[in-house]
């Protein structure tokens, strides 16, 4: 990652204004998501993950918002299964396939 560019990849810039977004609108309080976020990393920290910070990021939202109920967690992990799927699926068909 470039010192000046903060994000590797849109998703995070995604991640990072739909937490902005959110907490703009009220829909929770920066300092609740902070707290989620530190939960998250102390979480990773302990079990010896090495998840991206911005992976913990999302995973902090998601569960903030599912424990608020304005997603809930089997949708959630409905979407995840679902973009995890897409992901193992080639974009172009293999030559000669």
């Amino acid at each position: 990652m470039r010192p000046e560019t903060p994000f590797s990849a849109p998703w995070e810039a995604q991640a990072f204004a739909l937490a902005v977004g959110l907490s703009d609108q009220g829909v929770f309080e920066w300092r609740e998501f902070s707290a989620a976020l530190g939960a998250e990393i102390k979480a990773a920290e302990v079990q010896g993950r090495e998840d991206s910070y911005y992976a913990l990021w999302l995973a902090a939202l998601e569960k903030l918002l599912a424990g608020k109920g304005v997603v809930s967690a089997v949708v959630l992990d409905a979407r995840e299964a679902a973009v995890r799927e897409a992901s193992l699926v080639p974009s172009h068909p293999a030559p000669g396939a």
